[in-house]
């Protein structure tokens, strides 16, 4: 037996041996030699396909935000957060519990075995690398094209592992027999390294395949349906070379101090530089929904997935749709965003609402009111979330307390006479999936629901244009101030988080806070996660910052609201009370969370992965 093979299956926690016999994962057709697997271009991509669509969700999807979050435990990453919350309670629940990681996100393969499926990847990558030069009826495009593949799924795969276990092997070959299989792992910083090296190798082999960019550019013919439109290119090489280099200069994993700052911030730049090369764009403020529902593809997309065409009541969304929305009473979860989460969003003038302080500071200017909370901010919070009365293409409502029926009701009201309680239809008690916070998204799902029977495109980013500059902000006010840029970029840290704003109509960040690194960072953070929230950044994001002690010391928040009627203390009717979600909805921190446990059932097994590293929850 191939000890290469004992190591990938052991490192992933199975133990079972049932495909050893059939190491290379030979899928194209039965009784193939390997020359024929690996001698005919059909075959050889049969092969490597097996990185994208592997049975039993052993593939690379398996680290996609979006395919991560479409599935029966409710659960998606930010969900793990501060940022999210469920109404049912399933495996979303378990980010304070022990048992959080252990199942599920490990070693049950019929969801979503993230570790194991990222060493598949790898494997299978390696193979392809060790191999792509036999296909004798390939042109030297197609080989590079594999090759460029291989390296950037590679890296990928070797990210997502080391993001929620730490440092990682960087196995570059198959493993032989005569080989040492029980590999040191390297630091998180390193492992990043490592990952920004198989990216430029993956650009390298992208350039001369001719494929920066697979589909023409905005405009031209065939933009954005080439017909391996799915695959990575070169542009996507270097945007997450810049995002691994960003997560190696954070200070959970920085070894080299001001230098993997000024790393970060150069390839953060160079991204952008070729991705604005290549005809990428930030869509306009109009369109910016399309980067997650309503078109298969879009220009500021540098690497997506298509999930494909949903309706308002497919069960792949139970974890995204309230039950009121989907009209389903009994499982339907819903992703409902907390008060923590809105509080994030600006107003339309640029003034932060964060705390107690700032909500003062922008009502004594008459930008902000507590009893009429959503009026005049950011327009990513009318994209994003669900609110009260906000204004839906609804039919249906409840005439006995006054539902407006062209408007989301998120309320409840108090008979005076009778002292009965009547909820409102999106906060009824008889589903399971009525929101506990007050807010529910309309991010990834737009306004599909059961009042609005649509059937609607989805697909998810994996990597956009927005993040590069939010990427080069963030690393550039560290390495160069928020007025300082990287060598040969003409944009500086401010600017460059003036880009992404001015995308949706915000104002520049006031000058304020440029006036210091310090203060600077605080807004680059809200700002990413305003920007890049629902896409599975927050949870990686609060760690490699090392905020998430701070970050999950809660407490989290929802919004009360209660019809009361007009008057001058309640100028739209309604009575907004802040309130303390219940404390199975609050984020808990204990100082092994830093990263996931391994299955208990793996410690010690190798040298290299025992509970120094990633110690058991309890």
């Amino acid at each position: 037996m191939k000890k290469y093979i004992l190591y990938i299956f052991c490192l992933a926690g199975l133990w079972t041996f049932s495909s050893c016999t059939d190491y290379l994962d030979k899928a194209p057709s039965s009784g193939l030699t390997e020359d024929e697997v690996f001698g005919n271009l059909t075959n050889f991509r049969q092969f490597f396909d097996g990185v994208y669509n592997a049975g039993s969700n052993l593939n690379i999807k398996c680290a996609y935000n979006a395919y991560f979050q479409i599935w029966d435990q409710k659960a998606s990453w930010d969900c793990l957060t501060d940022l999210e919350d469920q109404a049912r309670m399933m495996r979303k629940e378990e980010k304070q519990a022990t048992a959080f990681g252990q199942s599920v996100y490990i070693s049950d393969t019929s969801r979503r075995p993230l570790l194991y499926a990222m060493f598949r990847v790898i494997r299978r990558c390696n193979i392809a690398l060790q191999k792509v030069d036999q296909i004798a009826d390939a042109t030297e495009a197609d080989k590079e094209d594999l090759r460029g593949q291989a390296y950037l799924c590679r890296g990928f795969a070797t990210m997502a592992a080391v993001n929620v276990w730490g440092g990682m092997p960087h196995i570059v070959a198959p493993i032989g027999v005569d080989d040492e299989w029980d590999v040191p792992r390297l630091s998180p910083y390193d492992s990043y390294l490592g990952i920004a090296a198989d990216m430029d190798s993956a650009y390298a082999a992208f350039q001369k395949a001719g494929l920066v960019r697979r589909d023409p550019g905005p405009g031209e013919v065939g933009n954005l349906n080439d017909t391996y439109q799915d695959r990575p290119n070169g542009v996507a090489a270097k945007a997450l070379k810049s995002r691994a280099l960003l997560y190696a200069a954070s200070p959970l994993n920085n070894r080299a101090g001001q230098a993997a700052w000024e790393k970060a911030a150069e390839a953060s730049w160079e991204a952008i530089r070729i991705a604005l090369q290549y005809n990428y764009v930030l869509l306009p403020a109009s369109d910016y929904y399309q980067n997650n529902y309503g078109a298969k593809y879009t220009n500021e997309q540098i690497w997506a997935y298509y999930l494909g065409s949903y309706a308002y009541n497919n069960g792949a969304l139970q974890g995204m749709l309230s039950g009121p929305m989907a009209g389903q009473v009994s499982y339907w979860a819903g992703w409902n965003p907390t008060q923590n989460l809105v509080d994030m969003y600006e107003t339309k003038w640029g003034d932060p609402l964060n705390t107690e302080e700032d909500r003062a500071r922008a009502a004594a200017l008459g930008h902000y009111n507590e009893q009429n909370p959503y009026a005049n901010r950011d327009p990513r919070f009318e994209s994003d979330i669900i609110y009260n009365q906000k204004s839906m293409p609804w039919s249906s409502y409840d005439a006995s307390i006054g539902e407006n029926k062209n408007v989301a009701n998120i309320f409840y009201y108090v008979d005076p006479k009778t002292g009965k309680t009547s909820y409102s239809s999106m906060t009824s008690h008889s589903y399971v999936g009525y929101t506990h916070t007050g807010y529910m998204q309309s991010k990834l799902t737009g306004n599909m629901s059961v009042r609005n029977k649509v059937t609607t495109l989805m697909t998810s980013s994996i990597i956009r244009l927005a993040e590069l500059y939010l990427n080069y902000a963030e690393a550039a006010n560290e390495a160069y101030g928020p007025n300082g840029s990287a060598p040969g970029a003409t944009l500086t840290a401010a600017q460059a988080l003036n880009v992404v704003r001015n995308r949706v109509n915000m104002p520049d960040i006031g000058s304020r806070y440029t006036a210091s690194r310090d203060l600077f960072r605080e807004r680059v953070k809200n700002e990413r996660t305003v920007e890049l929230n629902m896409e599975g950044h927050r949870w990686v994001d609060v760690r490699r910052w090392k905020d998430a002690p701070t970050v999950y010391a809660g407490p989290l928040y929802g919004m009360d609201i209660q019809y009361v009627g007009k008057s001058r203390e309640y100028p739209t009717g309604f009575k907004y009370t802040r309130v303390e979600l219940e404390a199975a909805r609050q984020v808990k921190w204990k100082d092994f969370m830093w990263y996931f446990p391994f299955n208990t059932s793996d410690y010690y097994k190798f040298k290299n992965f025992d509970t120094s590293s990633n110690p058991l929850w309890q």
